[in-house]
């Protein structure tokens, strides 16, 4: 069975809790068991608790799920870049799969809602990795 740590940034919580909850089905379906969830603040807080997981002798795989709402700036752009570079590097430095189930940048808070699925996708992409590598 695949022992995952989850990662689930709070802002935007009116989609974030309902990818937290869709991500502990897939795991369930996928036969995976969540040992750890963090909750962090935002999507940028997201790779020092991944990192965390990683280090952990019972995780063999991590997902991240939140969700990047465009504002009036171009804030939502640097979030998504600077998360996602981290987060990939905590993936190569730890040698376990970190998954990517964050949704946006670049999008509005219905069209983030109607991705929650993506959380999903970045569970099933753990387990996958994990057995597969």
């Amino acid at each position: 069975m695949t022992s995952l740590g989850l990662v689930v940034a709070e802002f935007n919580a009116s989609v974030t809790e309902e990818m937290e909850t869709v991500a502990r089905e897939a795991a369930a379906d996928a036969g995976a068991d969540v040992v750890e969830t963090v909750h962090v603040p935002g999507v940028y807080d997201s790779p020092l608790a991944a990192d965390r997981l990683a280090r952990q002798d019972d995780v063999d795989a991590v997902a991240v799920v939140g969700a990047i709402v465009t504002g009036d700036t171009d804030h939502d752009q640097v979030i998504g870049h600077a998360a996602a570079q981290k987060l990939t590097d905590v993936s190569l430095e730890r040698d376990l799969p970190v998954t990517l189930g964050v949704t946006g940048p670049g999008m509005s808070g219905a069209e983030a809602r109607e991705r929650v699925g993506n959380a999903a996708k970045a569970v099933e992409g753990a387990v996958s990795l994990v057995e597969e590598l």
